[in-house]
């Protein structure tokens, strides 16, 4: 069966890419401000690490740990079923958009690669 296709927010990397410009003052680590969507998207940046869509940051290398990526996407996916009811209209959105870009792109991986 078809999927409906559905528009997805990338937005968050382009959040990420700017809190970590942001993150540096003075040459100095500046602590971001602790929010729900601060930590998904942190969870999505290294789930995309995991997958080998951008460089791991130790070694400035893409590689794959699918093993690590589903791990980090289901705990993504339980997050959203234990916060339901509990977040924002934005909070949920921005879940919801980051669980289905994540899992789209697990699932889209080369079969050879697949666990």
């Amino acid at each position: 069966m078809d999927e409906p296709k559905k528009n997805i927010d990338e937005s968050w990397k382009d959040a990420v890419e700017k809190e970590k410009e942001t993150l540096k003052k003075d040459g100095k680590f500046v602590v971001p401000e602790a929010d729900f969507t601060f930590f998904i998207t942190t969870l999505a940046l290294q789930a995309a690490i995991a997958l080998g869509q951008m460089p791991n940051p130790v070694s400035n290398k893409k590689e794959e740990d699918p093993a690590q990526a589903k791990f980090i996407i289901d705990t993504l996916g339980m997050l959203k079923e234990k916060t339901n009811g509990n977040l924002s209209a934005e909070e949920d959105k921005a879940l919801e958009n980051v669980l289905y870009e994540l899992r789209m792109q697990y699932i889209s991986r080369p079969k050879d690669n697949k666990e």
